[in-house]
């Protein structure tokens, strides 16, 4: 194993999280501000009006997206161990 590939793992492995989670993030997001408005606009403020729609948005996501998301953390992590054993790239 070289000396630089626990950064290149690290910075990898940050990009790949920045880039599966970013369209839940979005989704909640999207979903929280458009609930904030709302609630803005008609004075409700419970707190449950404002959480129970950005997770069924996550789970929307992870539903549609999950396999997707599967793929890159799997590839990810069999790559990340073949690189450590030596055993490829």
């Amino acid at each position: 194993m070289s000396p630089e590939l626990p950064s290149s793992l690290l910075r990898e492995g940050l990009v790949l999280l920045g880039t599966v989670g970013a369209p839940m993030f979005a989704a909640a997001l999207a979903v929280g501000l458009l609930v904030g408005v709302l609630q803005a606009a008609t004075q409700i403020n419970d707190p449950a009006t404002g959480f129970l729609p950005r997770a069924l948005a996550a789970a929307l996501v992870v539903w549609v997206a999950g396999p997707w998301m599967a793929e890159r953390l799997s590839g990810f992590l069999a790559s990340s161990i073949a690189r450590m054993s030596g055993h490829g790239g």
